[in-house]
């Protein structure tokens, strides 16, 4: 196949790593080979769009691996509206610094329609545990420079439109992006989209329509007594008055408390859900003052196609956030590094090209076969018991068994679906059969008063 000959418009100065691209010098265009497969003296490129944990983890594992790798990121100062909550495991496999941690929470309480409550940790946390919670500005901050670190050239821009290829092919996608209003256009070989819920990577490779949540949150500066009570504590609250298909939640940050809800059946009435929260909790944020307000779309779930040609979605953009938990963090940041990892594999240390079925056999099957199940099951988990509030009630009841305690934090903090003992797992399936029949009665008697 002839080999195409492109000019970048992209000038990089002789010193990596690059910490920031937010001016253009004036100089010789940089002329790139492009074959079907070997490169002819040169690296292969790579442009990540999305510096949140996904990119940000990819981009890392790219440039360490020896591909010429741009971080596209066009609000670096923001972060998506986000608990915080990480899992244990996290720490150590990113080499995430303790600094950066806000709270230790080794105490939850999960509270449902009824106002049930249960202690969730305090008996089944070994004494080494927690759940870390932080900001996610604080982290992706980290991760972006941590990735620059390793090689990554960082572009503080807008990506306007890609031109895309025939997937066929092996001509370099172009990216055209904004800089200070300035236009720009960049060629690679290929892309990964981590531009979250409302990707434009997805758009351009027909990655196919996917159900989104919306999340709606504020963070709240609390009197010092209130904001001791959540020292180490995070609380959960499940009801049709705070989410018909979710939960609402009071996270710990550094020196304010995180409020907020999530749903996708009724996006529209979010703000009615936020007011549901906050009288649930008026009493222990009296006093607080808002001091930041927080919506963003979640995705519900993988996308019908998250590789095509040479380009491969991770994190929110592939649809890697939990049903039941809403978790992402985590699974954005392993998408993002397997699928980096997973390129410079495939390219031998960028030093061949990659194509659609390198992306596929190296990342998607390997990310399938490790985590689908778990998407699966927590995806069976919400509908069991988040939709409705006889449900909930059965959830919260259940919630108070330490076997189901122990489980539940073995597979969130080091995730992995624990495995339990059989005759246990039997006396779970009673006792959720018993909940159930135990909270439908209680449903009816709450539905009575009402009337």
């Amino acid at each position: 196949m002839a080999a195409l000959t492109l000019t970048r418009s992209l000038h990089f100065p002789p010193t990596p790593p690059l910490k920031t691209l937010k001016q253009h010098q004036q100089s010789k265009p940089k002329t790139i080979t492009i074959t079907a497969t070997s490169l002819s003296g040169r690296k292969l490129a790579a442009a990540v769009i999305g510096g949140g944990p996904a990119g940000s983890s990819a981009a890392e594992a790219l440039a360490a691996g020896g591909v010429e790798t741009f971080l596209f990121e066009r609000s670096p100062s923001t972060a998506k509206p986000c608990g915080g909550a990480i899992p244990l495991c996290m720490i150590d496999e990113f080499s995430i610094p303790l600094h950066l941690i806000d709270r230790h929470v080794t105490r939850m309480k999960i509270i449902s329609p009824s106002n049930l409550t249960v202690d969730f940790g305090s008996k089944t946390l070994k004494s080494h545990e927690f759940i870390p919670m932080l900001r996610r500005e604080v982290l992706d901050s980290f991760l972006r420079s941590r990735a620059q670190s390793n090689g990554a050239h960082f572009i503080s821009g807008l990506v306007t439109d890609i031109e895309v290829p025939d997937f066929s092919s092996s001509k370099p996608y172009i990216i055209h992006h904004t800089i200070n209003n300035r236009k720009h256009s960049l060629a690679v070989d290929l892309i990964v989209g981590a531009d979250g819920a409302n990707s434009r990577v997805a758009k351009i490779i027909d990655a196919g329509n996917y159900s989104c949540a919306i999340a709606f949150q504020e963070r709240i500066k609390l009197p010092d007594d209130k904001m001791e009570y959540y020292h180490d504590l995070a609380e959960m609250y499940v009801g049709n008055d705070v989410s018909p298909d979710f939960y609402a939640w009071v996270f710990p940050k550094c020196d304010h408390v995180a409020v907020g809800t999530g749903t996708v059946c009724a996006r529209q009435d979010i703000k009615v859900y936020q007011r549901g929260i906050r009288e649930r909790v008026r009493e222990k944020i009296k006093g607080g003052k808002v001091i930041k307000v927080e919506a963003h779309p979640i995705p519900e779930h993988p996308r019908p196609r998250r590789v095509r040609g040479r380009a491969a979605l991770v994190g929110d953009a592939a649809g890697y956030v939990t049903k039941c938990s809403g978790e992402g963090i985590y699974f954005a940041a392993k998408s993002g590094r397997m699928c980096g990892e997973a390129i410079v594999k495939a390219s031998e240390g960028g030093k061949k090209m990659v194509g659609e079925e390198d992306l596929k056999r190296e990342y998607l099957r390997e990310w399938d076969r490790k985590y689908m199940n778990t998407f699966r099951f927590l995806d069976l988990l919400q509908r069991v018991f988040y939709g409705s509030n006889v449900g909930r009630e059965a959830l919260v009841e259940l919630c108070g068994d330490e076997y189901v305690q122990r489980m539940t934090f073995d597979s969130y903090l080091y995730k992995k679906l624990a495995s339990g003992e059989r005759w246990d797992d039997v006396k779970l399936a009673l006792n959720t059969l018993g909940s159930f029949m135990r909270c439908k009665i209680v449903g009816r008697e709450m539905e009575a008063l009402k009337l």
